[in-house]
């Protein structure tokens, strides 16, 4: 596997520095999200030219850029937004393949206009025919610019399971519609007793289309609480145990790293990975 953080996450002010930081930490690839590293603005199509792309494989290099995070709400509750909110991710995926990302990965949003969970909306049946809808155009650019949209189930958004991201991922029926798993997402107070069930059916039903890892802990504090890997009670290698042999050269990429752990959380899950079988294919 190939490993890194969200650039988000790394040390600095600017995108050049967290590059830097990335770097020095070891790191084999990023996940960048442009208005979490560079600006809000830098969701508006206007801004995402050739020219920034090429800024930012300069800045990446030699690291993978393995994903290119949009974490937009397609599920908005009014039609103009969520036409506006599709084009941004059109143009994400447009952008994504200038700067050399494979993938374009996103959440998968709340019907409502400010993203908040809502445990019977969020999870009803009209809110996930909305997603897939809504969803639907987004892959058909994606096929046409030879790009992968990937979605990232989270128990708090209407996609919250392995479940729900099968019929997702089927009902689209696209070889351009990915998954990029965070197995702590899928966690919540109401699962948390059939936490190994969860994430083993998640990966039975969604192993195939698995094309990036998004790895962090978690501690139960009432409810599961997301830190660094290492810090916490997930069992990585039991996981890793089943990805090493199915995607051997899989991007990861560490969320909720500090500059005070992310070092050691590097380290923490490089260790987990080669104990499950699994080698390291980045410096």
């Amino acid at each position: 596997m190939s490993i890194g953080i969200r650039l988000q996450d790394a040390q600095g002010q600017t995108l050049a520095q967290r590059a830097d930081t990335a770097k020095s930490l070891g790191c084999g690839c990023v996940h960048l999200a442009l208005n979490k590293v560079m600006g809000s603005e830098y969701t508006d199509p206007t801004l995402l030219t050739p020219g920034l792309a090429a800024y930012i494989r300069k800045q990446i290099a030699p690291m993978d850029l393995a994903a290119l995070g949009c974490f937009l709400n397609l599920a908005h509750p009014y039609g103009s937004t969520a036409q506006e909110i599709q084009n941004k991710y059109i143009a994400h995926l447009r952008f994504a393949r200038w700067a050399g990302a494979p993938l374009v990965v996103t959440e998968t949003g709340n019907p409502n206009t400010d993203y908040h969970y809502d445990p019977v909306a969020s999870h009803s049946e009209e809110a996930l025919d909305v997603f897939i809808h809504r969803l639907a155009p987004v892959v058909k650019a994606a096929e046409k610019l030879g790009m992968v949209i990937a979605i990232k189930p989270v128990w708090r958004h209407i996609v919250y399971d392995g479940q729900r991201a099968r019929r997702v991922l089927d009902a689209i029926d696209s070889p351009n519609l990915q998954v990029a798993l965070d197995p702590v997402n899928l966690l919540a107070k109401e699962n948390m007793d059939r936490k190994d069930q969860v994430m083993d059916e998640a990966l039975d039903l969604l192993m195939p289309d698995i094309a990036m890892l998004h790895i962090k802990d978690y501690l139960v504090e009432g409810v599961p609480r997301a830190v660094a890997a290492g810090e916490g009670l997930m069992d990585f290698r039991h996981i890793f145990e089943r990805l090493a042999p199915k995607k051997p050269f899989i991007h990861i990429a560490l969320e909720n790293t500090t500059a005070e752990n992310a070092a050691r959380a590097l380290q923490h899950v490089r260790a987990q990975w080669q104990e499950a079988g699994g080698q390291q294919v980045d410096a």
